[in-house]
């Protein structure tokens, strides 16, 4: 039976071993077998393991915040504060499942250093994530809104790094909700 090459089919290889095998078993030959592949397409496609693994995250982490919006999809009338608890009480409901993938990402950071190719792909995931994120929050579709994304970005990124150290760290739900009346409270714009 030929093997594929297909550059969707190894990205998608990638999700699924991030789904059974912890982050630093995720190998070259383990993505090839999940997803068909012949392991020569890996650097074929994307140059390397690691900008494999980077263009992976960064399909993930959309596929995340499409989920967070489906589910956000039915608050279109609602204010942007409420769609922003929404959005939290999802992310923190499905995190444990993308957790793998939120190990990835916290690596591909540190790869970005020092590997131009992963950085370009993080650079892109940010760019238009963005601009994602603020129409899922109803943050506008211009400039400040896109900065308001990157703000909310910035706020999940660091809460979902903090909730991989140790779960004792996570700031969930109502706790959320709370410490983000108290900075406004606290830091009137």
């Amino acid at each position: 039976m030929p093997q594929h090459s297909n550059r969707g089919e190894l990205i998608d290889g990638v999700l699924r071993c991030l789904e059974r095998l912890p982050w630093d078993k995720v190998t070259a030959r383990e993505i090839a077998a999940e997803s068909g592949a012949n392991l020569a397409s890996i650097t074929y496609h994307f140059g390397s393991k690691d900008a494999l693994i980077t263009a992976a995250v960064v399909e993930g982490l959309d596929r995340w915040l499409a989920e967070i919006a489906a589910v956000l999809s039915g608050l279109a009338s609602r204010t942007p504060a409420d769609r922003f608890r929404q959005a939290a009480a999802v992310a923190a409901a499905t995190r444990h499942r993308h957790e793998g993938l939120a190990r990835m990402f916290i690596g591909a950071l540190a790869r970005a250093q020092h590997d131009d190719r992963v950085r370009d792909l993080l650079t892109e995931g940010f760019r238009h994530s963005r601009g994602d994120v603020a129409r899922v929050l109803g943050l506008g579709e211009d400039q400040l809104g896109n900065d308001a994304g990157g703000v909310m970005l910035a706020l999940f990124d660091g809460l979902l790094i903090q909730a991989l150290l140790h779960p004792e760290l996570a700031i969930d739900g109502d706790r959320l909700i709370e410490a983000e009346r108290r900075l406004r409270e606290r830091l009137p714009v």
